[in-house]
C-alpha cells in the first residue's frame, strides 16, 4: 500500500528519471515527502519559472522529459514561461502541478485554477489526476504525448487530497515511443530529386536528434555534396568547420545564405518546423506553394504542410530518415557546397570592432581559440546573443541550450541545468543585462548544488533589441528601455560565487582564466558600451537610418 505521493514517485523511477527540478508548495507536500527518500535528485530553483526552465534544457538533453513540480495558482503561472519554451522548442517535459482538494473544486478555492485552460494552448496535452489509482496510467501517457511526433510539455495536476489517499498498485513500464520512417518510394523519389536538382540546399533544426544522427546527417552531406544550414537556434546539428556548412538560418541572417535558399532548386527541410525566425517573417518562400521544389521531412505528421505544402512529405525521425537515405547509392554530387561555406568564413572570421573599450569580437576570437569544442553554451534573448550564435564554432552536438521561443531569462537555468548534467564539462551561459535579471536569482541555486558555471554578463545598460527596434522606428524618442543596473559582481559573490568586473577588452582573458579555475559558480561583468547595438550598426546609425 502506497500514498498518491509515493506511487508518482515510484512510477518517475520506473522512467528512469535521476532529476526533478521544482519550487515547493505546500499543495504537493506528499511528492516532497515521498521524494525525501527517492534516489531521484531534487533541485530547488528559486523561482517556478527558473525551475521550468531548468527542466525544459534537462529534456532538451535528455531527449526524455525533464520534471518540474510546482505548487498551483502563482506557482503554475510563473512557470508556464518554461512551457511555452518547451512548446516551441519541442522539447519533451513534464510538469506537475500541485491542485486544491477535489471537494473544493468550482468555488474558486485559495490559488484555483482551471489548467486545462491555463495551459491548453502551452501543452500537448492537460490532465488532472482525479483517482490515485490511475496514476500509472497517465503518467505512461504523458511520457507517449511529451516524446512522440513533435515532442512538447504536458501539464499534469495533482489534487492534494488525491496525493495522500492510499491504494494498492505498480508503477508501469518503461516508456518508448514509436520512431517513424520512411517508406522506400518515399526514399527513392528523394533520390531521384537530389539527382536532378542543380542546386540543392539541405536545412536541419526540430528535436528528436541524436549523437549517431548528427554523425549520419553529415555523410548524407558528403555523399551527395550538399550545402547545409541550421535553423534558427539548432547550430549544434552541424560542425560549423566542416566544408559542407553553410551558416544559421535564423535573425541577422548571411546575405549570400539568404539569395542561396532563395535561389535553389530543392529545399530539404529535415526536423525543422521553419517558423518566423529561419523563414525570415514568412518571407523567404511564398506560402503555402514554394517556387523551389520543396520536401520536408519532420517525426510530427500534423507538422507537414501546415505552412508550406511540400512537393514530397516524409513522416520520420531525423535518425530513421537519415538511416534510409545513407543506405542509397550516390549517383550525383551537388558542387554548391564549398562556395557556401567559404561565403559562412567571410561572414564570421572577421570580428568587427565596435565603440567602446570592450571589444566583443576580441572576447569571441579569445573563446574560440580557448574553449574546448564540447564547452556547453546557453543563452536566453537579446543583441548580445548575436556574438554567440553569429561567431561561436559549434562542433559537436550536445553543446547548445537556447531557446527557439526567443525568452529571456533562459541562459542562466538552462547553465545550471546543464553543469548538474554534466558536470566534468565547461558550461558557458551568455545573458544580458535585462536577460540575466528576468533569473538572475538562479544564481543561487548553481551555488547551493555546486554548479561551476562561468556567466558572461554583458552589461550595456539598456533592453538593447527593443532599443534597437526603438531607435530604427521612432528615432531619438526613447521610453521604457533604459536600466538602472546593480554590482552585479558583488550579487554573484554575495550568493558565494566567483566574480571579475571587465571594463577592457584586455583584461578578460585572464578573467576567464581566474573564473576557471575558481572552483565556484563565476560572473564576468563584462560592461559594453550601449551605442554597439549590434556587431554591425551602433545605435546613432539606427537613429539615423531613416532620416
Amino acid at each position: 500500500m502506497k500514498t498518491g505521493g509515493e506511487l508518482i514517485v515510484e512510477c518517475l523511477e520506473a522512467q528512469g528519471v535521476d532529476r526533478a527540478f521544482c519550487v515547493p508548495g505546500e499543495s504537493y507536500l506528499a511528492v516532497l515527502d515521498a521524494l525525501h527518500d527517492s534516489k531521484i535528485e531534487t533541485i530547488v530553483a528559486r523561482q517556478e519559472g527558473g525551475a521550468a526552465m531548468m527542466a525544459e534544457a534537462d529534456g532538451k538533453m535528455l531527449g526524455r522529459p525533464g520534471i518540474c513540480f510546482v505548487t498551483r495558482g502563482p506557482g503554475a503561472t510563473n512557470a508556464a514561461s518554461g512551457v511555452h519554451v518547451a512548446k516551441q522548442d519541442s522539447t519533451p517535459m513534464i510538469m506537475f502541478v500541485g491542485q486544491i482538494g477535489r471537494r473544493m473544486r468550482g468555488r474558486e478555492a485559495f490559488q484555483e485554477v482551471d489548467y486545462r485552460q491555463t495551459f491548453g494552448d502551452l501543452a500537448k496535452w492537460v490532465e488532472e489526476i482525479d483517482h490515485v489509482d490511475r496514476i500509472p496510467e497517465i503518467i505512461s501517457h504523458a511520457y507517449h504525448v511529451a516524446m512522440s511526433g513533435r515532442p512538447g510539455p504536458v501539464v499534469l495536476a495533482l489534487p492534494e487530497d488525491m496525493l495522500t489517499e492510499i491504494c494498492d498498485v505498480s508503477a508501469g513500464p518503461y516508456v518508448e515511443v514509436a520512431e517513424p520512417a520512411p517508406t522506400r518510394d518515399a526514399v527513392n523519389r528523394l533520390k531521384e530529386m537530389i539527382e536532378a536538382a542543380e542546386k540543392p540546399f539541405l536545412v536541419l533544426g526540430g528535436s528528436r536528434w541524436t549523437e549517431d544522427a548528427v554523425k549520419d546527417v553529415q555523410k548524407l552531406a558528403e555523399n551527395w555534396g550538399l550545402p547545409v544550414g541550421c535553423s534558427f537556434r539548432r547550430q549544434q546539428l552541424f560542425d560549423h568547420l566542416h566544408p559542407n556548412y553553410a551558416g544559421d538560418i535564423g535573425l541577422g541572417i548571411n546575405p549570400f545564405l539568404k539569395n542561396q535558399l532563395v535561389e535553389s532548386d530543392l529545399v530539404i527541410l529535415l526536423g525543422a518546423r521553419f517558423s518566423e525566425n529561419p523563414s525570415q517573417s514568412f518571407s523567404l518562400f511564398d506560402i503555402p506553394k514554394t517556387q523551389q521544389k520543396l520536401v520536408h521531412i519532420h517525426p510530427g505528421a500534423e507538422e507537414l504542410g501546415r505552412i508550406y505544402a511540400p512537393d514530397l512529405a516524409i513522416n520520420a525521425t531525423p535518425g530513421a530518415f537519415l538511416q534510409a537515405m545513407n543506405d542509397v547509392e550516390t549517383t550525383s554530387v551537388s558542387s554548391s557546397a564549398d562556395t557556401a561555406h567559404t561565403y559562412y568564413r567571410r561572414w564570421t572570421d572577421d570580428l568587427p570592432e565596435t565603440p567602446g573599450d570592450v571589444q566583443m569580437g576580441q572576447i569571441m576570437e579569445h573563446l574560440r581559440e580557448q574553449l574546448p569544442n564540447d564547452t556547453i553554451m546557453t543563452n536566453g534573448a537579446g543583441n548580445y546573443a548575436i556574438w554567440l550564435h553569429r561567431f561561436w564554432r559549434f562542433r559537436e552536438f550536445g553543446t547548445q541550450l537556447a531557446p527557439t521561443s526567443g525568452s529571456m531569462g533562459y541562459g542562466l537555468p538552462a547553465a545550471v541545468a546543464a553543469k548538474i548534467r554534466h558536470p566534468e564539462k565547461q558550461v558557458i551561459c551568455f545573458a544580458g543585462d535585462g536577460c540575466f535579471q528576468m533569473t538572475m536569482q538562479e544564481f543561487g541555486t548553481a551555488a547551493q548544488y555546486g554548479a561551476n558555471i562561468i556567466v558572461l554578463l554583458i552589461d550595456n545598460g539598456v533592453y538593447g533589441t527593443i532599443r534597437m527596434h526603438q531607435e530604427r522606428e521612432y528615432p531619438a524618442r526613447i521610453s521604457g528601455t533604459d536600466l538602472q543596473n546593480p554590482d552585479f559582481a558583488m550579487i554573484a559573490k554575495a550568493y558565494g560565487g566567483h566574480a571579475e568586473t571587465v571594463t577592457r577588452s584586455e583584461d578578460f582573458e585572464d578573467a576567464l582564466a581566474r573564473a576557471q579555475v575558481s572552483g565556484k559558480p563565476s560572473l564576468i561583468h563584462i560592461l559594453t558600451d550601449p551605442e554597439a547595438s549590434t556587431p554591425t550598426a551602433t545605435l546613432t546609425q539606427l537613429r539615423e537610418s531613416l532620416s
